[in-house]
This record gives C-alpha cells, structure tokens and sequence, in this order.
C-alpha cells in the first residue's frame, strides 16, 4: 500500500481508503470481515458520515483493537432523527449526534472532524460565521478532532474551503462523469449533465478547485469515485463504456491534491478489487483510452445512492431501494440475494406514497417517485 501526505494535515492516508457506507444494514460480522480486511492491506483511513447506532457500534467493535492504527473522518451535522438520517445545523441536535459517533465508535477522538455535507454557498457562509464552526472549533481546541474537514459536491464551496485558512481538508465527489458537469452555484443543478455536441473536457470550475486546493496544500479525500459503481456498466454509465475500479481510483488519484479515495466496499472481495490498484500495470491503469473513444452519454437522472434524498416519510431508505433496483435490473432476473435483501428492509417502495419531498434534495434529480413505483412492480 501506498500513503500519501493530506494536504497541510501532515496526515500520511493510504491512497486507498475505506468508505464505508455500505457497512449500513450488515451485520457485525459482516463489518468485521471487511474491516479485518482492510487491515491486512494497509489501508488506515475511513470514513464515517452514518448517523445510523447500529452501523456505528459495528464498525468501533471492529476497530476496537486497532484504533490507534485508523485515521477517522467524522461527521459533524449528520443526524438520527426518528429512526432516519437527518443532515442538520441546530446545535442542539448536532452535539449529541457528534458525542454518539465517539462513543459508538469507542473512542475520544477522531483525527478530521467534517463538516457534513455543505453544497450551498450561503450556508457554508453561515456556517462559517456562526455557532456551528464555533463548536468545531472547540472540538479542535479541545483535540476531540485533530484537523477540521469538509465535505461538498459543489466546486464553489470547496474553493471557498480551500482558501479559508481553517478548513486543513475537504472530501469531494470526484471521477470522470462528475468532473464534466458544468458550474452551477445552484445545488438543483449542480449534477446536471448539460452535453452540448461533444464533450469539452473537464469542467473549469473543477479544474480550479484541484488546482487550488494543490496550492493552498489543502488535501482531498475523494467520494463517489466509482459513481455509485454506475461507471462498471457500460448501459449503466453516462459514458456507454465499462471501467474498472482500478481506472476510476487511477483517475481520481491523479486529480492534483488527491491523497486518497474513499472506496466502498460490500465485501471483502471488494476490498481486493480496490487493492488491485497498488499492483496493476500501467495498461490497467489507463482511463483516457477507455474514455476517448466512449459515446456522448448525460448522467443527470441517475441515483448515485448519496443518501441526501432522506428523511423519507414513509421512512424508506430511498438508497438502499434504490441500489437493489438498480442491481436488480442489471441481470437476466431479480437475483436471489438481492430479493432476500430488498424484503428484509423495514420499509420499502410499496410503502412510498409519492409525496415527492425527497426529489427537491436530490442533487442529481432522479425521479425517485418514480423510482419507487418501478421498484415496487419489479419485486412484487
């Protein structure tokens, strides 16, 4: 495994990390394994922005005996709210939900405590300039985080970040799709694909936050490198092109100031696949070719299983849903697997009742009551 130095951090992360998300709905076992993992190929940063106990207590039990060898990034602003996820700014629900995280994950500390989630330019201002960065700011004093972090979809509030002086790091969604969208300070559109006759490259707006963020030595820690794993699939990908998951951690590795890339795994085998990078041959490595020659493709529309559409009012896990369907649809029949996992959700589609307050918080505007009722008929 290789490390790399996070920005002004000093921090020295293995350039692959474990994003661990998918820990969600497994069992602790199962977090076990992929944490054991994990371990035995040198990767020694994760990430944690789960507002879920469950999800939490499993993963400070697999780390229980090895902390000290972990890096962690917390999240701060990421809630549970009625048995659900909830992103928030009040204080009063942010301090328990931060004081949860260390105790679950059984420990005093975290190295990067994250600002959760900021895609607005005015509420990244107000965070900056209230009680909310007031409270971080104490943490770091108090050393309960080591470094403040952020983490953002939106170029313009990582440039913001980056030039702020306090802000050491920030975890951006990067990988080849997302790096042609066109600016937006709106966060309605932000994940829009608006192609016009042929691809023209990298969207400036992102190529500057790079660019910034290498000179300012502000390090990023990358999410949605796989796009939900969308890129694997060439009818699933915006490109109409298969890539590997070596290609898509190569690409996000050679953004400038890239240091590590957040990879999610479901399985331990998972793991293996990222892995594979640190010994894949240059051939193996290579996106361009793969890229060059794939047909125009628009990604707006497409679940990336972010999360952000929650809290459901139903109280359906609209992800979960969601990436069920998605591998479901992606072979000849529902696969068995996927169709025990999808009954064992506590709510699911059938429950949705098209209200559609989740598709305003979707930032790559999927459809999703529509999603659901498609979800529905398919596992009836």
């Amino acid at each position: 495994m290789e490390y790399r130095r996070l920005g002004k951090t000093g921090l020295m992360v293995s350039e692959i990390g474990f994003g661990a998300e998918w820990m969600e709905k497994k069992s602790a076992a199962e977090v076990r394994a992929v944490t054991a993992r994990c371990e035995e190929a040198g990767i020694n940063i994760l990430d944690c922005w789960m507002a879920g106990p469950d999800v939490r207590s499993n993963l400070g039990a697999a780390l229980a005996d090895t902390r000290d060898s972990w890096i962690i990034q917390g999240h701060i602003g990421s809630t549970w709210q009625d048995g659900q996820y909830v992103r928030t700014r009040d204080m009063d629900l942010v301090r328990p939900a931060f004081e949860d995280l260390l105790a679950r994950l059984g420990t005093d500390h975290v190295e990067l405590g994250m600002i959760h989630y900021v895609d607005d330019v005015d509420e990244y201002e107000g965070i900056m300039a209230g009680p909310f960065i007031d409270y971080v700011r104490a943490l770091k004093a108090a050393g309960t985080i080591e470094h403040i972090g952020l983490s953002t979809h939106s170029p313009e509030v990582g440039k913001r970040a980056a030039l702020s002086g306090e802000i050491e790091m920030i975890m951006f969604s990067v990988n080849p799709a997302f790096d042609l969208l066109p600016a937006s300070t709106s966060l309605e559109t932000a994940f829009a694909f608006d192609y016009d006759d042929t691809l023209g490259g990298m969207d400036p707006a992102r190529a500057e936050l790079y660019a910034l963020c290498e000179r300012e030595d502000v390090g990023i820690t990358v999410m949605k490198g796989y796009a939900g794993g969308r890129l694997f699939n060439a009818e699933a990908s915006p490109f109409g092109v298969a890539m590997t998951p070596v290609q898509c951690i190569h690409y996000a590795l050679t953004r400038p100031a890239a240091a590590s890339i957040m990879a999610g795994f479901d399985e331990p085998t998972h793991v293996d696949d990222a892995v594979a990078y640190e010994s894949a041959s240059d051939e193996q490595k290579d996106y361009a070719s793969v890229l060059a020659d794939a047909p125009k493709h628009a990604y707006f529309g497409q679940c990336t299983y972010c999360g952000h559409c929650a809290p459901c009012t139903a109280g359906i896990d609209i992800a979960t849903v969601n990436k069920f369907y998605d591998l479901a649809v992606m072979a000849d029949e529902v696969p068995a697997s996927v169709r025990a996992h999808y009954r064992a959700l506590d709510a699911r589609a059938d429950d949705c009742t098209a209200c559609e307050a989740c598709e305003p918080r979707c930032p790559f505007g999927v459809p999703i009551a529509e999603r659901m009722a498609l979800a529905s008929a398919l596992f009836a």
